[in-house]
């Protein structure tokens, strides 16, 4: 006769336990998060974890997929597999096209739980950024403005204050450059460009959706890098040379430099011989800004479960100790009004990085037409042909504009 086989029974409570824990493990609904946020990547997976520990109905993933021209493309590419994430960290202008070709999700319905509290401490220029034909289609998290990156210690050794017109702008860049640094490297990148037309009361799309690529403001921001450059006064750079700015940035080549406030954890980490010095962009009276960052999206096909997920995560996102230690390790601006308080002492110890939100009141929302996701791509191909090629600065916006309008 076969004796039967005899488990201790502590093996029997490992089995319960492990079993219990498949489990729940198998009810959770999973949240996959892709997103673009290279310097903060360690904080969005501590976020991630935080969330994931205080509740036990989702468990968010989040994975870095490159920069916003790669995770784009990852995105794209994924609706076409049927793999695409359940958020998605959406570039600005590729949030406008991603509603115009139907994949996003109207989650007005599903924020019905979230507390009006919440919803009232927004900043209304950050909530509005989400909201298309009526239905809320993207949520804020990380939404800066450009500054003006400058090396403060040439600064100071010559007594120069940042420039804060155009006019001054041109001077001090003059002023910096020497034999072996130039006052200023101007890339062709359009979010750059665009910041230089509104700082000047223009626009480059009218409210009504039309190119106005070749309108005298945006004549002048051209012609003025056109003049920098011919004076050897600034190093051109290509769209593609991004990197290759930031380069001659922290090396002490050029003096000042454009980017969004975001990039500034990065330059951090790199300038180590002279002090970092931030400020507010070159404005002229009347003129504005355009936010940069993105907003945070929900594929059209996320199911019930994972959507609410995704807005549960966000809710998460925004409690305001998160969004405190999110404004301090990434330098966006803060989402929720109420938090600027908390950061007032942090402000004052760094002040430099006010540079941001100093320009919160003139801050306005990048071009809403779903086309200028590719017009933007003309623009810097025409900024780059006047600056590296020698194009006169009207015919190369006057080919943007005809470009832009071919595809209307």
């Amino acid at each position: 006769m076969r004796t039967p086989t005899r488990f201790p029974v502590a093996c029997w409570i490992v089995c319960l336990l492990f079993a219990a824990g498949f489990s729940m493990a198998s009810e959770q609904t999973v949240v996959t998060f892709w997103h673009s946020q290279d310097a903060t990547e360690d904080v969005i997976q501590g976020f991630a974890e935080a969330f994931n520990a205080s509740q036990d109905a989702y468990r968010v993933e989040p994975r870095y997929v490159g920069s916003y021209q790669d995770s784009a493309i990852r995105f794209l590419a994924s609706m076409r597999d049927g793999e695409t994430p359940t958020l998605f960290d959406a570039e600005l202008t590729l949030f406008m096209r991603l509603h115009a070709e139907g994949v996003l999700r109207d989650l007005s319905s599903d924020l019905r739980d979230v507390p009006q509290v919440l919803i009232d401490d927004l900043q209304e220029s950050m909530w509005q950024a989400g909201e298309l034909d009526g239905g809320r289609f993207g949520l804020p998290f990380h939404m800066s403005v450009p500054v003006l990156a400058y090396n403060a210690s040439v600064f100071a050794q010559l007594g120069l204050e940042p420039p804060s017109t155009w006019e001054a702008f041109e001077e001090v860049a003059a002023r910096v450059t020497t034999r072996n640094a130039k006052g200023f490297v101007d890339v062709a990148v359009a979010f750059v460009f665009e910041a230089q037309v509104a700082s000047r009361g223009g626009l480059l799309v009218s409210e009504s959706g039309e190119p106005r690529f070749a309108s005298q403001e945006a004549i002048d921001a051209l012609a003025m890098s056109q003049r920098l450059v011919e004076a050897g006064v600034a190093i051109p750079r290509s769209f593609g040379s991004v990197d290759q700015a930031l380069v001659d940035f922290v090396r002490g080549r050029v003096m000042m430099a454009f980017a969004s406030e975001a990039y500034v954890p990065t330059g951090e980490r790199f300038t180590a011989t002279f002090d970092l010095g931030l400020a507010p962009f070159p404005r002229e009276a009347g003129g504005h800004v355009p936010f940069t960052g993105g907003q945070l999206v929900v594929p059209e096909n996320a199911t019930a479960e994972e959507r609410a997920g995704a807005v549960a995560f966000w809710a998460f996102l925004m409690q305001p100790e998160n969004v405190e230690a999110w404004v301090k390790a990434s330098y966006f601006l803060p989402v929720r009004k109420s938090v600027e308080a908390d950061l007032a002492p942090w402000y004052e110890a760094h002040p430099e990085r006010r540079a941001g939100i100093e320009q919160l009141d003139v801050a306005v929302l990048r071009p809403r037409t779903p086309e200028y996701a590719v017009w933007q791509t003309y623009l810097e191909e025409g900024i780059e042909r006047a600056t590296m090629g020698g194009m006169d600065a009207n015919a190369a916006l006057q080919e943007v504009q005809r470009r832009a309008l071919s595809t209307r």
